[in-house]
């Protein structure tokens, strides 16, 4: 029994190691762009106006493709740039140190290399909002509304039962996914066997280069450890932004925060999913709170459809009209 579970591991590896060798790299949907050393991958679209650019920032672990429907409903209007933070996706690695303003100053260069132009609008969803915030509090000039989608907040590890971005034990499960990425076993397993898209509403072709860029490598799942590292920095450092003044500020809060077998989950280890929610409202009324000039609105759907759903994006684009409207 040893002898033939050794077979077949030396076959899995020697079959990822071909699918290493002789698989394509995945192609990015945008262009590389060059800041100063480090590749980073941005798609603009839409035609240059006199309307303010609006900026989509994507949350922990999620895509340009994340943001599909938001970029489609506006283009048309007004510019529109999606991007991929440093060692995200299709982005490079940065070699040296992180700060918790890096990428601020990162995203300020990319804009400005790309011949991109303020006035912005920032639309951040989930960890996207925290990065907004840093990003205004670097260059507030140079940002006119802000768009916050189920954001995360400043306090919600101290506040909420969920007390880091990755759960501690769910970190050593992504490092082995990394491992059979580079070993190239999770793509032969998807070639070998096509398992089905989520039906989350976003278009196929988005999946297809999420699966092929997660199968290709580990570097996805090493940037969502990264992250992970550097999240309480970042949320300290948004911390210290306790004000918007009259910025024009659009909230949208998703109200389904739990599907059914997390509350589950909750109710058996002791914990009020209700109160969980509960909290979670409370922190994004003082989102709302930090201007004077300032909507939120409570939408149907969870934390992700609230964008994947075209009916939910068309409802923020909207929105996003009207906002870009009272302040061009």
């Amino acid at each position: 029994m040893g002898k033939f579970l050794i077979a077949i591991m030396l076959i899995l590896v020697a079959a990822g190691a071909c699918y290493r060798l002789f698989s394509s790299k995945p192609i990015p949907p945008g262009k590389l762009v060059d800041v100063n050393g480090t590749k980073l991958h941005i798609r603009a679209e839409g035609e240059k106006n006199n309307l303010p650019t609006l900026i989509l920032e994507s949350g922990a672990y999620s895509s340009t493709d994340m943001l599909h429907w938001i970029a489609e409903g506006l283009k048309e209007d007004m510019r529109i740039v999606r991007y991929d933070r440093e060692g995200k996706w299709y982005s490079e690695s940065v070699e040296n140190s992180i700060t918790s303003e890096s990428y601020a100053h990162q995203l300020h260069e990319l804009l400005e290399i790309n011949g991109e132009k303020p006035p912005y609008i920032l639309v951040g969803h989930s960890m996207g909002g925290i990065y907004n915030r840093i990003f205004r509090d670097v260059y507030p000039n140079e940002v006119k509304g802000m768009v916050f989608l189920d954001s995360s907040h400043p306090e919600q590890w101290e506040r909420l039962v969920q007390k880091e971005l990755i759960p501690e034990n769910q970190v050593n499960s992504i490092k082995l996914m990394s491992i059979l990425a580079d070993m190239g076993i999770i793509g032969l397993y998807n070639k070998l066997f096509s398992s089905k898209f989520r039906n989350d509403g976003l278009p196929k072709e988005c999946h297809i280069r999420s699966r092929e860029i997660t199968s290709y490598s580990g570097k996805v799942y090493d940037r969502y450890l990264k992250e992970n590292t550097i999240n309480k920095a970042l949320l300290l450092r948004s911390g210290q932004v306790s004000s918007l003044d009259s910025l024009s500020v659009l909230v949208f809060t998703a109200k389904e925060q739990y599907r059914e077998f997390q509350k589950e989950k909750y109710r058996r280890e002791g914990i009020d999913p209700d109160k969980q929610v509960q909290l979670w409202f409370e922190m994004q009324k003082e989102l709302k709170e930090l201007s004077t000039n300032s909507k939120q609105f409570v939408m149907d759907g969870n934390h992700g459809s609230i964008i994947t759903q075209k009916e939910n994006a068309d409802l923020i684009n909207k929105e996003i009209l009207l906002m870009v409207e009272s302040i061009k």
